[in-house]
């Protein structure tokens, strides 16, 4: 894999809040995926790329259902982007884009839950409008074992790069 400029990438952190986290999922479970995806966000921060934190609220529910929080340990940080979406992907409505090209991204890393929700839709639309997409498959889990490796066996790799979470840390670090 060919070495991530840094300065115009974006780890981009899919709803990776309790209810979501909690669900079963496959081939890699909720702590899992999260384990990854800090190590992702660790790395772009050291590296100082950014980092995007993306967590979705149901339209309608007023509170939002018990759990929508993100995980404390996934929180942004200061200079990290802060996403709350309505719909599946991240830039619907939500002014991702333009943060993220007034910052100069161009390559997005994504991981997050679900694969063939959140994280494909993200994915697909950040192709759509331009961007160079790398899906590390293994920072990344489905409702269920075969949604997982058809969106990266069959989608993914006509969308972009896909590697696993050290293959991507180690393009950061160059």
């Amino acid at each position: 894999m060919d070495a991530l400029d840094p300065t115009r990438t974006a780890v981009v952190l899919i709803d990776l809040q309790r209810r979501i986290v909690d669900q079963p999922t496959a081939p890699h479970t909720g702590p899992e995926v999260v384990e990854r995806c800090l190590a992702l966000a660790g790395a772009a921060r050291a590296t100082g790329a950014t980092v995007v934190v993306v967590r979705v609220d149901r339209p309608g529910p007023d509170p939002q259902p018990t759990g929508s929080e993100l995980l404390p340990e996934v929180a942004p940080r200061e200079g990290d982007l802060a996403i709350v979406k309505h719909t599946w992907g991240a830039f619907h409505e939500t002014g991702l884009d333009a943060a993220l090209r007034a910052r100069g991204v161009d390559t997005l890393v994504i991981g997050g839950l679900v694969t063939n929700f959140g994280v494909e839709q993200t994915a697909r639309i950040g192709d759509e409008i331009g961007y160079r997409v790398v899906l590390p498959h293994d920072a990344m889990s489905g409702l269920d074992a075969y949604a997982h490796e058809f969106a990266v066996d069959y989608v993914f790799r006509r969308l972009g790069t896909v590697c696993t979470t050290a293959e991507a840390i180690a393009a950061l670090r160059g």
